[in-house]
């Protein structure tokens, strides 16, 4: 049995998120079909992070394992056939046996888009969260800074979390402002359920001057998830990146904020 990883990128809009669920389209079950149908056989696969209904992924890794030899081309061309438009393979590589699409990962990297703006947008409703009122960028950097380390994120975690702690830590938290748009862009060693959107509804409430700059070290403190921010929309959420101990070999992606200017938003940005 050869062991390949593979990147899959998609829109999450039409789907109930990565994992299978009896009676809802999700990517993993659309996934395993076009692997399926390609090969001949039966693949099962593992990714590195369960999202949720209508989250995208730029970047989400997954593995499996099948007896069927072909080419790299072969396997990315090939299941690129049986998906969906809004599903796509970017790349598919044999890696070692040890490899783990969730338990290797070192870190991952998620980024959250706000269009701030009084009026909606016309056109990327489906891709980003849309906030009316005018969000102070230089206040949510410096409560989100209080977030870096190794913390007990129970503030910020859903009650369906199955998470046996509620401690991680986050390598850093970026926020930036381009046009209309934000970037809440984070990158943590992992995230338990909902975190990420619970991080940003509550930055979102500092941002607009109802909480002040220190209710985020309070929240850490305090330990209680009915006191934090609303969770903010799915849309706007992106896997963005997932990286590996470097003798895995696998592609590092390195994507830049730019990427959602320049593919994403074109002129529209302004």
């Amino acid at each position: 049995m050869q062991k390949f990883a593979a990147c899959v990128q998609y829109n999450g809009n039409k789907y109930c998120g990565w994992q299978i669920q009896k009676k809802s389209a999700s990517i993993q079950i659309e996934i395993e079909n076009a692997l399926t149908k390609f090969s001949g056989s039966k693949i099962t696969t593992y990714c590195s992070g369960r999202t949720d209904a209508k989250v995208h992924a730029i970047c989400q890794i997954i593995h499996f394992s099948t007896h069927i030899i072909r080419s790299n081309r072969q396997w990315m061309l090939g299941v690129n056939t049986y998906l969906p438009y809004d599903i796509a393979v970017i790349w598919i590589i044999p890696v070692k046996k040890n490899f783990h699409a969730r338990y290797s990962a070192t870190s991952r990297r998620y980024v959250y888009v706000i269009y701030n703006h009084i009026v909606r947008p016309g056109i990327f409703q489906e891709y980003c969260a849309t906030v009316f009122f005018s969000l102070n960028v230089k206040k949510m950097q410096k409560s989100a800074n209080k977030l870096i380390g190794k913390h007990d994120f129970t503030s910020f975690r859903s009650k369906n979390c199955q998470s046996k702690t509620a401690y991680r830590i986050i390598h850093n938290i970026k926020i930036f402002k381009y046009g209309k748009y934000i970037y809440i862009d984070i990158c943590a060693n992992s995230f338990v359920h909902h975190m990420v959107r619970n991080i940003v509804g509550t930055l979102i409430q500092i941002g607009k001057g109802e909480k002040s700059e220190f209710w985020i070290s309070e929240l850490l403190i305090l330990k209680d998830r009915k006191l934090a921010g609303p969770t903010a929309s799915p849309n706007g959420l992106y896997l963005a990146e997932v990286c590996y101990p470097k003798f895995f070999k696998i592609p590092h992606i390195n994507m830049k904020i730019s990427f959602f200017n320049q593919f994403l938003f074109k002129k529209f940005i302004n």
